[in-house]
């Protein structure tokens, strides 16, 4: 009758079956480990671990996309060899050193030519065009208009790479005067690809951490800020009424239109940030829970089948020992069935609740493009 009982829960709590391939399943209880040890941190800290999230992020992107710069770098001059090797670029200034290695300083190009210029540019264009759409969906998991977010973002890596061509223009005579472009120096040169890779990916990856908080904007703190702003324009509305100035009052009125519907925007991300927060952390909890409380049920039986073992190997010591050990899982066992049990009725109740929020968004907006 027991069993009867407890069946329905326990198929509740059964976890996602792993892939029948074996390198993947090994990368599946890595990752259902990490769940346990993660979920398990953000319940302790869940002010400090949002930024945890987001500065990790954040740094394996940038890190990512600066590697793919330098691998792009090793090769991708060579298709354009032909363009030449004479310095190219402004101000194309000559300076002369003891050693006779001639050097020269440019802000925009470079003193390798053409051809090593537009490499370079083609290089760090397409690794922003990674790290854009990483950033904003994973990294910031931000809402906000992509083509007026890509626009600021262009913008800022237009001036971040003014800023870090300048900085390279000015360390890359010393290379130069030091010889390490020279004939039979290959090795030289690239470890000064290397070094301008990791220092202008490096400057502009923390000029871009702060541009990325402008341009993806915290959700709640957008929504507070339009709510004010709305007010603010419902207020002066209210006193162009007052004044019966019929040119005052449209004037108002259509800055009160404007800042209803950008409230009205706000809101929505808001909504759908949270929402999409909210059932994947409801689902990935749940997940985590599950998977401890198996995690246990399979330790305690590895421990039971090795106690057995040595009891009928004669090592009672050893079978002791074991059986200790599984008596102190055993202890927290009904307790992580429980929390497990809680985390899945949370998220059966949580995820239909905000999915229906997400279909409410979406056909706001719906009607709102409809009527456009």
């Amino acid at each position: 009758m027991e069993k009867e009982i407890l069946r329905p829960d326990e198929e509740r709590l059964a976890p996602k079956p792993l892939s029948g391939n074996a390198f993947v399943a090994f990368w599946q209880k890595i990752w259902r480990w990490w769940q346990g040890v993660w979920y398990g941190f953000s319940e302790k800290h869940p002010k400090l671990a949002p930024w945890i999230y987001k500065i990790f992020f954040f740094l394996v992107f940038s890190y990512g996309v600066t590697i793919w710069q330098f691998i792009v770098m090793t090769f991708l001059p060579y298709a354009f060899a032909g363009l030449g090797t004479d310095p190219w670029g402004w101000p194309n200034a000559e300076l002369s050193f003891a050693n006779e290695n001639g050097a020269t300083y440019i802000l925009f190009g470079d003193s390798a030519g053409l051809g090593y210029f537009i490499a370079y540019e083609i290089a760090v264009f397409t690794a922003q065009c990674i790290n854009f759409p990483l950033q904003r969906n994973i990294t910031y998991r931000s809402h906000g208009n992509p083509w007026w977010q890509a626009m600021w973002y262009f913008i800022g890596w237009v001036l971040v790479s003014v800023f870090t061509l300048a900085i390279w223009g000015f360390i890359n005579v010393f290379f130069t005067s030091w010889g390490w472009y020279l004939a039979g120096n290959e090795g030289l040169a690239t470890v000064a690809g290397l070094v301008k890779t990791v220092l202008t990916g490096g400057v502009s990856m923390v000029i871009f951490f702060f541009i990325f908080l402008i341009i993806f904007p915290d959700a709640d703190k957008t929504e507070k800020t339009k709510a004010a702003k709305l007010k603010s324009a419902e207020a002066a509305l209210e006193n162009a009424k007052a004044s019966g100035d019929a040119q005052l009052v449209s004037k108002a009125q259509a800055a009160y239109d404007k800042a209803a519907l950008e409230y009205e925007i706000a809101l929505e991300n808001r909504k759908v940030f949270h929402s999409e927060k909210n059932i994947s952390s409801a689902k990935s909890l749940a997940e985590a829970k599950i998977n401890g409380y198996h995690g246990k049920l399979g330790k305690i039986a590895a421990l039971n089948k090795s106690a057995a073992a040595a009891r009928a190997g004669g090592n009672t010591a050893k079978a002791e020992k074991l059986e200790a050990q599984v008596s102190r899982i055993e202890a927290g066992l009904e307790k992580s069935r429980s929390d497990a049990l809680e985390a899945v009725t949370s998220r059966d109740e949580i995820v239909p609740a905000e999915e229906a929020v997400l279909a409410e968004v979406k056909e706001a907006r719906a009607k709102r493009a409809a009527a456009a």
